[in-house]
């Protein structure tokens, strides 16, 4: 049976991936065999870890549909999430709350990208990573800013952080089923900060911050 959620790839939706392969086909002519997409999913929440992945794709990948993450449904994320294991070398890796805690999530974010790249299953020679600044010198990198809508293998990535953080995030429900984890994936909504003001912090909630605690008036400290 059809898969529903693949497009047909006719003209348009191989022109949008060509566009989108502007950057990896610069590097593949220059010989530039592995080009790693790097992107995050979790900088934001109040809860749970942050999640990066890191992608390296062949010449020519025609996964129809691969986007920014969040211009996608859950379903075709999780389509493409087994698409994208199955076509390219991908790496995973996380940053836990006590260490965002610590370092704080500026930091963190780029210690799961770290961890994502140690996973990958090859050695890239460059990097292709959302964002405006890369702290990493060892490897060749662009950082390209809206990455996740602009470069193939970056939206690849950040698909599968947010698949993976998510699903994360449901298994923390069934830890936690008074905070709504598996809705609102630990973001601010309004849900979540009602469950934090009656309950209190659970033990994968960030202390560090907290972008509505002044407003609200609550109690951060149990």
């Amino acid at each position: 049976m059809k898969n529903p959620f693949q497009k047909i790839i006719g003209a348009d939706e191989r022109k949008r991936i060509r566009k989108m392969l502007q950057y990896e086909s610069k590097l593949w002519n220059k010989g530039k065999k592995y080009v790693a997409g790097l992107d995050e999913a979790g900088r934001g929440p109040l809860a749970g870890p942050v999640v990066a992945a890191a992608v390296v794709f062949y010449k020519n990948p025609q996964i129809s549909m691969i986007n920014d993450s969040k211009k996608l449904t859950e379903e075709v994320r999780e389509y493409l999430f087994d698409l994208i294991l199955n076509e390219a070398l991908c790496g995973i890796g996380a940053a836990e709350v006590g260490e965002i805690d610590r370092i704080n999530i500026y930091w963190a974010s780029f210690l799961a990208m770290d961890r994502a790249l140690e996973n990958l299953n090859a050695q890239p020679e460059h990097l292709l990573v959302d964002g405006r600044a890369f702290p990493r010198n060892d490897i060749p990198f662009t950082t390209i800013i809206k990455g996740d809508s602009l470069s193939y293998s970056v939206a690849a990535a950040s698909i599968l952080a947010k698949v993976t953080r998510d699903r994360m995030m449901r298994e923390y429900d069934q830890e936690f089923p008074q905070y709504g984890f598996a809705n609102h994936k630990g973001y601010a909504t309004r849900e979540h900060l009602d469950a934090i003001e009656e309950f209190g912090y659970c033990p994968i909630h960030r202390r560090s911050f907290h972008p509505k605690r002044f407003q609200l008036g609550l109690d951060f400290s149990n």
